[in-house]
């Protein structure tokens, strides 16, 4: 158990492997390894001042919640919360603007670098699991399901399909309409680089927004429309819009928490993060709010529509806070 154990820690960082990853959570989830988070006991006094936050819309309503819960301990707490995509967020965190940033994908080279220069040093904390999901209008009668092969051939530059029945036949010759995250967002990011095979990989046609909310508002104004964004926005949004089971080569599967814990979800599951300035953690308003992101917000991933981490994992994230 132990050696899963530092698999696990080792494999979460390398996002990139997500079916050794998957497997995995799976064995944890198996072996009685992945337990509900207790609530913590801990007490300070009552803290005041700021933490400047920015970063992914998907991570955003985890941090959020969190936030919300932490202020009604500590009512002079400012919690400042962004939504400027993860590529946003971390061009505001490498440049010391933020303590905290929000990504649902692992930090750049590139950025890292920037970060080096800047004197930035930071820890990386992976708080939830997510299920990036296809959507389409609930009037959208004929899509139950798609192929990643589709999703490619629709989705990729160069692309030509413009009306539903160039993907498949019986489908209604009817105009498609596309909405998805912008170029700042690490959906984007993921999505590109597990459906197209390459980052950054997209037909620049269609309805961009770093909000997931305006993406939801596209998609559930609009009969011919098809988007990507976070698992969570649908679950709270299951009256506007409609899921699409996505076809990774052993049959259509619809994204659920269980789809995405258990591995069956493939290949739109990932792990989502918070990053840390660490000389941040000096100031004991940070430390706290982190630690009570990772005693309390465990509970929170569920509520809000993701997927917690083992237990084992919020514990070593606890760890490097030491």
């Amino acid at each position: 158990m132990k050696k899963e154990r530092e698999a696990f820690s080792t494999l979460i960082r390398k996002w990139f492997m997500l079916p050794v990853l998957i497997s995995l959570l799976a064995s944890f989830a198996l072996t009685g390894c992945s337990q509900a988070p207790t609530t913590s006991t801990h007490t300070v006094p009552t803290l005041s001042g700021a933490i400047e936050i920015d970063g992914s819309s998907t991570v955003y309503p985890i941090t959020e919640a969190v936030s919300e819960e932490f202020r009604k301990i500590h009512p002079q707490m400012r919690m400042n919360v962004g939504i400027s995509g993860t590529g946003g967020g971390f061009k505001r965190f490498v440049a010391g603007e933020t303590q905290i940033s929000d990504a649902s994908r692992p930090i750049k080279d590139s950025e890292k670098e920037i970060s080096a220069k800047n004197g930035i040093e930071w820890i990386e904390l992976a708080i939830a699991y997510d299920g990036l999901s296809v959507m389409v209008n609930p009037r959208n009668t004929w899509v139950a399901s798609m192929t990643t092969a589709e999703l490619k051939k629709l989705w990729e530059p160069g692309s030509t399909l413009k009306r539903w029945n160039q993907i498949r036949p019986d489908w209604p010759d009817r105009p498609i309409n596309l909405y998805g995250p912008g170029t700042d967002s690490g959906t984007f990011d993921y999505f590109t680089e597990v459906i197209m095979g390459k980052e950054d990989a997209s037909r620049p046609d269609y309805t961009a927004s770093e909000d997931d909310n305006v993406l939801v508002q596209g998609i559930a104004g609009d009969p011919n429309a098809l988007g990507y964004l976070g698992y969570a926005y649908y679950v709270e949004n299951k009256d506007k819009l409609k899921l699409v089971a996505i076809d990774g080569g052993n049959g259509p599967v619809l994204p659920s928490e269980q789809a995405i814990f258990n591995g069956t979800y493939k290949p739109l599951s990932r792990p989502l993060f918070i990053y840390v300035n660490k000389a941040a953690l000096a100031r004991p308003e940070v430390k706290e709010f982190v630690r009570f992101y990772m005693t309390e917000g465990p509970k929170l991933v569920s509520e809000v529509g993701y997927v917690p981490m083992p237990t084992q994992v919020y514990n070593e994230n606890l760890a490097k806070l030491l």
